[in-house]
């Protein structure tokens, strides 16, 4: 019976706790325990089943950590300030390039310099008054620093999308799909292009000026509060440590190791202090160690619902409902986007779904680079729009320095409606001729 399917009862009951903003990782633990307990197996060896498949995310959850320590040792540095000083003086002050403007600079936070959401809080709020004076309707700045911080690691092999890309291939492979990192991102990039009209397609939509008004929060400019700013040896030093870690990753294709590289050049070259590490580990942990606990407990869950063998009756009741690959795809990818949104990171919601979707496409006859798109892009769905995602949390974090910024209504729902869609239509059309 359907209704007794352990897999769609547990992921179900996932996506209600979620969506209650219940706490992620009790959900997660809840989900998997009640897979286990409904398929017959005790709750001791359900445990064992999730504690054992967390070790299938270490390298995930250690790429975490020291990237945001990373993350962590340049924010405690002059260099993004500098940074943005520079970058300040190439941004337009005509709307429309200004917002495209925040978008090519933010994409650079999920590789060239991997430091995530952290440059927002320091670039955003010192760019309020510009925006106020030239007219720009928050809403299109907040779909472009979505963009920023989504669409590069869902295209790009590089940065955390190095990261998202190796979850990608080792998921695939537990469930039977062997490929490559360049096989992902010969496809994946497609995810990319459809964020890119669908940013172009939101700056069109709020290009009538919208008024917001000045307050003091606002008084000092971008030049105004970096001016004084030098580059000294310490930020050279952060600079090349960073530079490092891009470098390491992409030679070796791994990105603990680049992090790893980078922070101990920092070290040696006084770019971190001697008697600073601590700090710095404390608050790369702080910013990071959430995330990487869900990814560890997301691996877990996967592992269980492979073992609880409702996959299988899933699969055959969804092959009969979906009536082909047309119906499959977009079944797919409505599913990934309640997990996704629910969860709120792509890269957690990877290991839940490739357990149930790898077998489903081979049942209704996708080929690889189809399955490719369809698990990667039913993965990134929902961190758009998602309230409880990095991808919107980060853009409020700064648009709403003044408190005139509503996190729902401002970037939840335009990052839903510009971003999801595009990928909807996108893995579902492309999925169905490669």
């Amino acid at each position: 019976m359907l209704l007794t399917n352990p897999v769609l009862i547990s992921v179900l009951l996932m996506c209600v706790l979620c969506l209650m903003r219940f706490n992620v990782l009790l959900a997660i633990l809840i989900s998997a325990l009640s897979a286990g307990l409904i398929s017959g197996k005790g709750l001791v060896e359900t445990t064992n089943l999730l504690i054992s498949g967390m070790q299938g995310n270490l390298e995930t959850a250690l790429s975490y950590i020291l990237l945001g320590a990373l993350a962590a040792a340049i924010g405690m540095s002059n260099l993004t300030p500098i940074l943005i000083h520079y970058v300040g003086k190439f941004i337009s002050k005509k709307s429309t390039w200004f917002v495209l403007s925040i978008a090519f600079f933010a994409c650079f936070s999920q590789n060239l310099i991997p430091v995530h959401i952290a440059f927002i809080p320091i670039l955003i709020p010192p760019l309020l008054a510009l925006m106020n004076k030239i007219g720009i309707d928050r809403r299109a700045v907040a779909c472009a620093l979505t963009f920023g911080l989504q669409a590069p690691y869902v295209s790009i092999s590089v940065g955390f999308g190095l990261l998202f890309h190796n979850i990608l291939k080792k998921e695939l492979g537990n469930n039977g799909i062997n490929v490559e990192i360049s096989d992902i991102g010969s496809v994946m990039w497609l995810g990319g292009a459809a964020m890119l009209v669908g940013l172009l397609l939101a700056v069109f939509y709020y290009r009538k000026p919208r008024i917001y008004g000045e307050t003091k929060e606002e008084s000092k400019d971008l030049f105004e509060a970096t001016k004084d700013l030098k580059m000294s040896a310490k930020e050279w030093f952060v600079l090349g440590g960073a530079v490092l870690a891009f470098g390491i990753q992409i030679w070796s294709s791994s990105l603990p190791l680049g992090a790893l590289a980078g922070l101990i050049f920092m070290i040696i070259f006084g770019g971190i202090e001697y008697k600073k590490i601590d700090k710095v580990m404390e608050r790369g942990l702080a910013m990071m160690a959430f995330i990487a606990f869900v990814m560890l407990m997301a691996a877990g869950f996967g592992n269980v619902i492979r073992e609880t063998g409702g996959i299988a009756e899933l699969i055959s009741f969804a092959s009969v409902l979906s009536g082909g690959k047309l119906g499959g795809a977009i079944i797919m990818l409505v599913i990934g986007l309640l997990v996704t949104m629910g969860i709120g990171t792509s890269f957690g919601t990877i290991p839940i779904i490739a357990a149930i979707y790898v077998p489903l496409c081979v049942s209704l006859g996708f080929s690889v680079p189809a399955i490719i798109l369809l698990v990667g892009i039913a993965a990134a769905v929902g961190d758009a729009g998602s309230p409880a995602s990095d991808s919107t949390l980060g853009p409020t974090s700064g648009l709403n320095a003044d408190g005139k910024h509503n996190h729902i209504y401002d970037t939840c729902v335009p990052t839903f409606i510009f971003f999801n869609i595009p990928l909807i239509v996108c893995g579902v059309v492309f999925s169905l001729f490669i």
